[in-house]
């Protein structure tokens, strides 16, 4: 065999304008397998009148149109209802949640940015509820909030603050799956804004402090103005695993999540498996994920334009 000449191996050689598209061509391919084929399956399932009666061969079920989003969308009636009662129920875990984990990562991360003793275990300490398992991390809430047996009526009950609280029944559900959110995914929130101030130079509030400023004028002033851009994506990114959480609800409530705890996600699982009508199910994750586009749209361009015009 002859050796190929430069000119020849010069020929199979991409161009530079080539060479990016080439080295992201496997992660579209894996995109497009993994995420965008599913989703176009659910977006021609929810046009289908697929029931219990065609789950064998969903292919030749009956075209039904639009008449599953009527369905979902008709707030008049049972199936609409009970949709409306979840959504609002979602976007208050949501807001509560995703206020609540930025609160405490935010005092958690500006306790933190000051050197002293024992601050390395801290931070390892605060961030185990993130590195647990969420199987783990809700089965121990579940434990904890038992009604007999939960530590949470034990200590109410050894303080006189009353115990045999249902905790897992009732309003108070919704209560008990904003906390083991909130415990979850508020570490999350530190490990951030804790890398963000990171990235502030030290002779600014060094400066700040020369010129009088204390420590919630140069939070004001310094901090939260400079990490506006690692906000912009904490917040949405917290929103959405917030909005789409399915895995704490179901853990903590196994099948029977009460009304007060419904969410979305869950309704959505109850419509497609329980009762199986896998075409109004994935009728609801499209305008699910409809939503979702539309906020994280507008919230993108509002926030942009706010960070313009500072």
């Amino acid at each position: 065999m002859t050796t190929p000449t430069r000119a020849e191996r010069r020929k199979w050689t991409p161009s530079r304008r080539a060479l990016p598209y080439l080295l992201l061509a496997p992660a579209l391919a894996f995109e497009l397998l993994v995420h965008l084929i599913p989703m176009m399956g659910g977006l021609w399932m929810s046009a289908l009148e697929l029931t219990q009666f065609h789950v064998r061969n969903w292919i030749q079920a009956p075209f039904a149109g639009l008449d599953n989003y009527r369905f979902a969308i008709d707030f008049n009636g049972a199936v609409g209802a009970e949709l409306l009662h979840s959504f609002l129920i979602t976007c208050a875990f949501a807001v509560l949640t995703v206020a609540i984990s930025w609160a405490l990562g935010m005092f958690a991360a500006t306790l933190l940015q000051r050197s002293f003793p024992g601050r390395a275990v801290l931070r390892a300490l605060f961030l185990v509820p993130y590195a647990l398992p969420v199987y783990t991390a809700v089965l121990i809430w579940k434990f904890m909030l038992d009604r007999s047996d939960g530590m949470v009526n034990t200590v109410l009950a050894d303080l006189g603050l009353g115990g045999g609280t249902f905790w897992l029944l009732g309003d108070n559900a919704f209560l008990s799956l904003v906390i083991t959110a909130v415990w979850r995914l508020w570490p999350f929130a530190f490990l951030a804004l804790m890398a963000g101030m990171q990235s502030i130079p030290s002779d600014v509030p060094e400066s700040a402090t020369v010129d009088g400023a204390g420590p919630w004028q140069q939070f004001r002033s310094i901090t939260v103005p400079m990490l506006r851009p690692v906000n912009q994506v904490l917040v949405l990114v917290l929103f959405l695993w917030t909005f789409n959480d399915f895995n704490v609800a179901y853990l903590l409530f196994d099948k029977s999540v009460p009304g007060a705890a419904n969410l979305l996600s869950i309704h959505i699982y109850s419509s497609s498996f329980l009762t199986w009508n896998f075409g109004l199910g994935s009728a609801m994750s499209a305008l699910l994920l409809l939503f979702l586009l539309v906020v994280t749209a507008g919230y993108l361009a509002f926030t942009s334009r706010r960070v313009k015009d500072v």
